[in-house]
C-alpha cells in the first residue's frame, strides 16, 4: 500500500470481459493505493479519489510485481506502472480473468458482487448461520458449501478438506446435519482457509503469489487427490466420488 499508480497499460483487452483501458486510466492514473482487500475471488485495490480496482484471476491469471523495465511476459495483458519503479502485471494465458474499476461506494450493489454470499473469514460464518442458509434445502452438503451465493471462497479442494476435518460425508443431505455438526463444519472451513493462507495457498497448476512463488498447502492436504492412500486419521483408504462433474475425496470411516 501507499504506492502511486503512474499509468495504466492495456496490451490486450480481450479477457473474459473486455478491458476498458480508458476507464482504468481515468480513475487510477495518479492515484495512491489506500487499501487492499478481497471479495470472493475478486482482489480489490482501493485508491484515492473514491475508486476501486477489481481483479479476477480466472483459471490461469497471475498478478505479480516486477521491475518497471522487466521484459514483457507472454500473455501480459494489463500492467500498472508504479511510482516506486515497479510494474504490477496481469498475465492470463487462458483469458478467463477480468479487471475493471468502479466507484468504491457502488461496489456492494455492482452486478459482479451483489449475488455473493458470506465471507468465511469475516466472522459471519457460524454453525447457526449455515443451518439457517440450509433451511428448506435437501442437496448434498459439499454442493451447498461450494455455492458462492451462500458462502464464497470455498472451492473444491477446501470443501473436501473441511468436510474431512468435520467428519461429514460429502454426499450427506444438508437436511440431515445437526446443529452441532454445522458448528464443526463452520470451524473447519475457517481453519482450513486459515492454514492455506499461512502456507501461501494451494498450487496444483497455475497459482503463484505476488512474488511469483507457488503455495505449499498442497503438501498438507489430508484427503484431496489422495485416492487409495491411507487416511491420516484412521488408515482407511481414501475414496473418490464424482459430484457435479468434480472429484470429491473422503474417508469412508471418518466421514459419515
Amino acid at each position: 500500500m501507499g504506492e502511486t499508480i503512474q499509468r495504466v497499460e492495456v496490451r490486450s483487452p480481450a479477457l473474459r470481459e473486455p478491458l476498458d483501458g480508458e476507464a482504468l486510466a481515468a480513475r487510477l492514473a495518479g492515484q495512491r493505493v489506500e487499501r487492499l482487500g478481497r471479495r470472493a475471488k475478486y482482489l480489490l485495490v482501493e485508491v484515492t479519489g473514491g475508486s476501486t480496482l477489481a481483479v479476477h484471476l480466472g483459471m490461469s491469471g497471475r498478478l505479480t510485481l516486477a521491475p518497471a523495465d522487466a521484459p514483457v511476459e507472454p500473455h501480459e495483458h494489463l500492467a500498472f506502472h508504479l511510482a516506486g519503479g515497479r510494474r504490477l502485471r496481469l498475465r492470463d494465458p487462458r483469458r478467463f480473468g477480468n479487471a475493471f474499476v468502479l466507484a468504491t461506494a457502488d461496489l456492494p450493489a455492482d452486478r459482479h458482487f451483489v449475488h455473493l454470499g458470506l465471507e468465511p473469514l469475516s466472522g459471519e460464518l457460524t454453525g447457526a448461520r449455515l443451518r439457517q442458509l440450509a433451511a428448506g434445502r435437501r442437496g448434498p452438503v459439499k454442493a451447498f458449501l461450494m455455492d458462492a451465493r451462500l458462502v464464497v471462497g470455498v472451492g473444491n479442494i477446501y470443501a473436501c478438506e473441511a468436510l474431512f476435518r468435520s467428519g461429514i460425508h460429502p454426499a450427506r443431505s444438508v437436511a440431515r446435519i445437526s446443529q452441532v455438526r454445522w458448528g464443526h463444519l463452520a470451524e473447519a472451513v475457517v481453519a482450513v482457509l486459515g492454514d492455506a493462507i499461512a502456507e501461501g495457498g494451494t498450487t496444483l497448476n497455475d497459482f503463484r503469489n505476488g512474488d511469483g512463488e507457488a503455495g505449499y498447502f498442497q503438501v498438507s492436504l489430508a484427503v484431496y487427490g489422495r485416492e487409495g492412500e491411507p487416511c491420516p486419521a484412521c488408515g482407511t483408504a481414501i475414496r473418490r466420488l464424482v459430484q457435479s462433474n468434480r472429484s470429491t475425496f473422503y474417508c469412508p470411516r471418518c466421514q459419515r
